[in-house]
């Protein structure tokens, strides 16, 4: 069993999303002590964003590319054997301005790649090619949106990570952890309640 563990906040060690998906990874490795965990993160390691260059080398032939096509399509290509690798994936999403950090956008852009982890049926419909995977997803906000129109980062999650095959997704989400040490103590807790239940549904399947 593999594990990939994807941080994205960019407040290192004073991260909740941090902090509740550690618990997360915590409680699973228990689950599974034989479990492979790899870790990435890109608060503290930031890809470069997408560019047209970038897109130019995806569909560069190999033997055509240059030295920085080369190295633009070799990051992206391990990104990808990452995740294609992992059983289970653990994605730590803090909400800045009502959606995901662009640094966990630009990792979605990194591998979200037609004819590898994406292709179209002849119907024209897509298939997600990121299949069999467990995906863990926690949120961390400040204020509460959940069930809300204010909550796009929740519905933006599912329906990339649906497009590329990852369908079985559980979302963990602390919130109000900005409304005063009342709130972000509840919020924690609710995010440790969630994960008592995941966890358990894991253990009973």
């Amino acid at each position: 069993m593999n594990m990939l563990v994807i941080h994205s906040s960019i407040l290192g060690s004073n991260s909740k999303s941090r902090l509740v998906a550690d618990q997360l990874v915590s409680r699973l490795a228990e689950a599974d002590p034989g479990m492979t965990i790899r870790t990435r993160d890109l608060g503290e390691n930031p890809l470069p964003y997408v560019d047209a260059g970038h897109i130019g080398a995806l569909f560069t032939p190999a033997e055509q590319r240059n030295d920085e096509q080369a190295r633009a399509v070799a990051l992206s290509d391990e990104l990808v054997a990452e995740i294609a690798q992992a059983d289970r994936v653990v994605i730590a999403a803090p909400i800045y301005n009502f959606n995901v950090p662009a640094q966990l956008k630009t990792y979605i852009d990194y591998i979200a790649r037609a004819g590898v982890t994406f292709k179209y049926g002849a119907d024209g419909k897509p298939q997600g090619l990121l299949t069999g995977k467990k995906v863990y997803v926690v949120t961390a906000r400040g204020g509460k949106a959940v069930g809300t129109e204010f909550d796009q980062a929740t519905s933006y999650l599912r329906v990339v990570l649906g497009f590329l095959g990852m369908t079985d997704i559980a979302f963990i989400h602390a919130e109000g952890l900005n409304m005063g040490a009342d709130a972000a103590a509840a919020g924690l807790e609710s995010a440790r309640n969630q994960i008592d239940q995941h966890v358990g549904e894991l253990a009973m399947a």
